[in-house]
């Protein structure tokens, strides 16, 4: 039966430099095999979190707990069972990436079964572990903090921008790793940019903006709240005219009018919820073209920044 103790949870967890709160009472739960894709622009207070769930930053007040345990009070201890992959990595330049792992191994307590681990997984990501870590790419460095975060088969991963410099093909061979670690009960929290990626591997998603957590949902459930976008033609300018004084009347349809650029009888329009509404009304008329776009993450994500300087029109 699973555990009814969240893997990663947070209560009113702020982080404040003086007048920057960088985490403002954030307040998260993460059930144990869950993927939780945090999503914010740079600033927003991403990092700022992942580093207080590992105690590498102190919080100003609140508190974040990992496998039920407190950060805090649990410290190193802790962090020895959570995969970490920072988004700033650093790493001993002059040790190859073979060494790297065989010193984790040596410090996480193992007994060789990790360093086998991450010679797999580096094979797996096309890489050789002989190779000089200072004089590697950023994608094979990128690599490398994958081997270590995933060697020893953590129950929590900390994933921060984890594919930052991978190509698709070993993009697709990190969302295998995830989904992988997912099967066998593990839980893993990833900030991306990526927003594309993190609508394939999580399960849920929460974004956050300016230190503050504004949505948490499935992606299922971001899209079914999120607008959706019609582009319709009608058979006659007078008929477009017609619908869309109908349309503006509907709740949930915003936005009704004529593109630049648009053909004659064109409307454009958002829908939100239901779209019995405006299928009756334009079921009225001559449709000679109707397309409708569902929102992606990427829609979603922009939607809560709109109203932001630099957020988009």
């Amino acid at each position: 039966m699973p555990s009814a103790t969240p893997a990663i949870q947070t209560d009113a967890l702020c982080k404040h430099w003086g007048a920057v709160r960088a985490n403002d009472e954030v307040t998260l739960e993460v059930a144990p095999g869950e993927v939780f894709g945090y999503l914010g622009p740079n600033g927003a207070g991403k990092t700022t979190t992942l580093r207080l769930l590992l105690d590498l930053l102190r919080p100003t007040s609140g508190s974040a707990f990992v496998l039920g345990e407190d950060v805090r009070a649990a410290g190193a201890r802790l962090r020895r069972q959570v995969g970490y992959l920072p988004g700033e990595m650093y790493l001993w330049r002059r040790m190859d990436a073979d060494a790297t792992f065989r010193l984790m191994d040596r410090l996480r307590g193992g007994g060789g079964e990790h360093l086998a681990r991450a010679r797999q997984l580096a094979s797996r990501l096309r890489l050789s572990p002989t190779s000089s870590v200072g004089r590697m790419s950023k994608g094979n460095r990128q690599k490398v903090g994958l081997c270590l975060a995933f060697m020893h088969e953590p129950q929590v991963l900390v994933l921060d921008e984890p594919t930052s410099g991978l190509d698709p093909l070993m993009q697709a061979e990190f969302h295998a790793m995830v989904d992988e670690a997912r099967s066998r009960g593990a839980t893993a929290l990833v900030s991306s940019h990526v927003l594309a990626e993190v609508e394939q591997v999580a399960d849920r998603v929460g974004i956050i903006r300016q230190g503050r957590i504004v949505t948490v949902d499935s992606v299922s459930g971001l899209k079914e709240r999120a607008p959706r976008r019609v582009r319709l033609r009608l058979g006659t300018g007078a008929a477009a005219a017609a619908v869309a004084s109908e349309l503006d009347a509907l709740d949930g349809v915003d936005a009704v009018a004529a593109g630049p650029g648009d053909p004659p009888g064109s409307l454009r329009f958002l829908v939100r919820g239901g779209i019995d509404g405006f299928v009756k009304v334009i079921a009225r008329h001559e449709v000679a073209d109707l397309e409708v776009h569902e929102a992606d993450l990427e829609s979603i994500f922009l939607d809560h920044y709109r109203d932001q300087p630099g957020g988009g029109a």
